[in-house]
């Protein structure tokens, strides 16, 4: 299956695609460069905001702007036609040690707002991760709901909600579990193995899931993105022209393509000069609105 590039970004790290349907576009950031870009694909136009620190994952607000989670805490991002973005930070966090800043995060089906954290330097291996729940009109700091993680990712919720899909993409770790989802509470219990990606190419990284309830995770490193059924089993690898997709999301008026950002490492990129560009591929199936934020 062919994949399109939309945009050539060079994004040092593309993550978080979401798509906006009342828009009709896609957002998506760029963690390193703190940016938040907007694309259009009816006239091909794209936007760029800079935001005052890192900013890895974000969720539509029901109200209007957008939820990040960033690197001392969650914000509201109110990004203007004219190039401003006006930035209200809703919750501090008090990390478990320094150099930490969220990545993967967003709304389960209820609208509560979930985001993981992790050390900026992932190399260290250090399991001082942990996943945080938010909603709102919550006034307190934000509290770990799980922890000793290194880097938490991959975070989907089944169609009904009831279940919560995460991962660790840490080469030490490369495991995908799934939770049971109370609904009611936006608790997750009874975690267990859901696939373990030694078995397969690539490192887990952001994720997604169509409205057949599938999960759709990228194989960081291996160019390749993989559907896995409820049942954890493969059911097929689409390939993108990058060695790093980081995170897919499904947009397009029939919410039936598939995006794909990317991340552009440093050094040799003659093999892969697309690096860090956002991608459009036609999987065969449809997927599911994200839930905004409920605020």
């Amino acid at each position: 299956m062919h994949a399109e590039l939309i945009l050539d970004a060079r994004n040092a790290t593309g993550e978080s695609p979401v798509w906006e349907a009342q828009e009709q576009a896609l957002y998506w950031v760029d963690i390193p460069a703190q940016r938040l870009h907007r694309w259009s694909p009816a006239d091909q136009r794209t936007q760029s905001w800079e935001t005052q620190e890192m900013l890895a994952c974000i969720a539509r607000c029901s109200t209007g702007g957008w939820i990040a989670g960033m690197q001392s805490g969650l914000f509201h991002l109110q990004p203007g036609a004219d190039g401003s973005l006006v930035s209200r930070q809703l919750s501090s966090v008090q990390h478990a040690q320094s150099g930490m800043r969220f990545n993967d995060g967003r709304c389960d089906r209820q609208g509560r707002f979930w985001a993981g954290s992790m050390l900026l330097d992932m190399a260290v291996g250090a399991p001082v991760g942990a996943m945080y729940r938010y909603s709102a009109g919550q006034s307190e700091p934000l509290s770990a709901q799980l922890s000793d993680f290194i880097v938490p990712n991959g975070l989907a919720f089944s169609p009904d909600g009831q279940t919560m899909y995460l991962s660790d993409s840490h080469p030490s770790v490369q495991v995908i579990w799934a939770f049971d989802y109370d609904i009611d509470t936006g608790t997750p219990y009874n975690r267990r193995l859901f696939v373990d990606m030694h078995e397969h190419p690539g490192r887990p990284d952001g994720a997604a899931v169509d409205a057949d309830g599938c999960y759709w995770i990228c194989g960081n490193d291996a160019g390749l993105i993989h559907r896995f059924t409820p049942a954890g089993r493969l059911d097929r690898s689409l390939a993108v022209p990058v060695k790093k997709p980081s995170m897919c999301a499904f947009g397009g008026r029939n919410l039936d393509t598939l995006f794909v950002t990317s991340i552009r490492p440093a050094g040799d990129l003659t093999d892969q000069p697309l690096a860090g560009g956002v991608f459009a591929l036609q999987p065969g199936v449809s997927g599911l609105e994200e839930t905004p934020f409920n605020d």
